[in-house]
This record gives structure tokens, C-alpha cells and sequence, in this order.
């Protein structure tokens, strides 16, 4: 599995990868989503975020990945302001982060392959530095034998582990997965979940919103749990 890291994953200064102060957040025309929820993840901690549906995991989600911002209170990442950070500030903070979307967010005309090299393309890092490892990627989820199939041609599965296999090849700061094991077998499901371990025990940061309360309990990682848009002990 290709998880050596080529640098550390924050530096010694960051404690903190995120770090959200009395943030609300509500559409328009409705109720908050959020609520005053306060948290904080030391850096290279793995948390789990469980709750019912609707209980605001994905929001929360979308906040820290900084497709929405919150309409009260502060948001930091890797120890600096980024709630009402400016558009072009943006990319910069989410090179940092490796994220696994519900909807998988896949170019349906590249193949496997090039599915997982983007983000490392997009880095300007050279194919021979990143080719093997893209391989041994797509080897540990699975879909060794389909790199050069196209997620047309893939289960809803193989497009889960594909993701996460994007999501994961850069080894990221930061990792936020939305409900990464819903489409898999329990075996794979810890499967996956040993990559996420692997990746949090060379100093990355995880966090995963899942409804599978037994797989957060089998981690060992912490459980945050969402109820109504309020975070629930564990916060801090």
C-alpha cells in the first residue's frame, strides 16, 4: 500500500487541523442545519461523526471542505482562518485535504487510472514519481485488475473504493470521508478502514461521517455524534 510519507504531515507548530467556534449554519429560508457546534481535531487524531439522517453529517462535511461557509461563528483549519478566507485562498486549503463525496464526484471519461493521478497531475508532480503508486492504489481497493475501465462501466462499490482511492494517493493532511463503507461488503468495509488507520498512524487527520455505528466502535477512533444540528459530547 503506498502510504510512506514523503513529508510530515503538518508541521510541528499546527495542533490543530480544524477548529470550528460556535458555528451555525442555515439556508435561507429554513431552520439551522447546524448549531452552535464547537470542535476540534488535534492534529493526526481519527474521529467518527454519527447521527441519524438528517442529523447534519454531510453539512458539516461541506463546511469543512469549504463549499459552504457558516452564517455564525469561526472556522480554522490547519491553524488559520478560514471560514470568510477569500475564493482565490480557497484551492490553497484544499490541496491539503483528500475528501470522499457520497455522490463520488468521478470524470466519467477518464479512466481508473487517471481517475486516481488527477489530484497528482494537478500538483505538478512527474509521472515516474507517482505512476507505481497509483497501481498499488488501485491494487489495495481492489480495482487493480479495472484501471483502465471507466466508472461507467463500474459498480456503485467500485466507484466508492475508487474514490477513496483519489481521495487517499496524494496522503493528505486531512481526510473527510461521507459515508466511505455505504456501498461495500463488510469485509471491505475494514478493509478500508485499515487504509484510513494506515494513513492516520503517519500523522493524517480523519474524519469519517458514517451511520455504521459498529464499524466506528470496531476503529477505536473517537465518536462524535450529531443530533438536530448540535454536536454532542466529544466536541473538543
Amino acid at each position: 500500500m503506498p502510504v510512506q510519507p514523503r513529508r510530515a504531515a503538518l508541521t510541528d507548530s499546527a495542533t490543530e487541523t480544524v477548529r470550528l467556534s460556535g458555528v451555525s449554519f442555515g439556508y435561507a429560508d429554513g431552520p439551522d442545519v447546524l448549531r452552535d457546534v464547537n470542535l476540534i481535531l488535534p492534529a493526526g487524531s481519527f474521529h467518527f461523526l454519527t447521527g441519524p439522517s438528517g442529523a447534519g453529517k454531510s453539512t458539516l462535511l461541506k463546511l469543512l471542505t469549504l463549499a459552504r461557509r457558516p452564517t455564525a461563528g469561526a472556522l480554522a483549519l490547519f491553524g488559520e482562518a478560514a471560514g470568510e478566507a477569500p475564493r482565490a485562498a480557497l484551492p490553497v486549503f484544499r490541496r491539503r485535504m483528500g475528501v470522499v463525496f457520497q455522490d463520488f464526484r468521478l470524470l466519467d471519461h477518464l479512466s481508473a487510472f487517471d481517475n486516481v493521478a488527477l489530484p497528482l497531475r494537478l500538483a505538478g508532480v512527474r509521472r515516474e514519481s507517482w505512476a507505481e503508486d497509483v497501481e498499488e492504489m488501485l491494487d489495495w481497493v481492489g480495482l487493480g485488475e479495472r484501471m483502465n475501465d471507466r466508472p461507467p462501466t463500474l459498480s456503485g462499490g467500485e466507484k466508492q473504493r475508487l474514490a477513496i482511492a483519489r481521495a487517499v494517493v496524494t496522503r493528505p493532511e486531512l481526510i473527510l470521508a461521507d459515508e466511505p463503507t455505504g456501498s461495500v461488503d463488510a469485509a471491505m468495509g475494514e478493509r478500508l478502514l485499515k487504509l484510513f488507520q494506515s494513513l492516520n498512524r503517519l500523522g493524517t487527520t480523519v474524519l469519517i461521517a458514517s451511520h455504521d455505528e459498529a464499524l466506528a466502535a470496531a476503529s477505536g477512533a473517537t465518536a462524535l455524534r450529531l443530533e438536530g444540528g448540535r454536536l454532542l459530547g466529544g466536541g473538543t
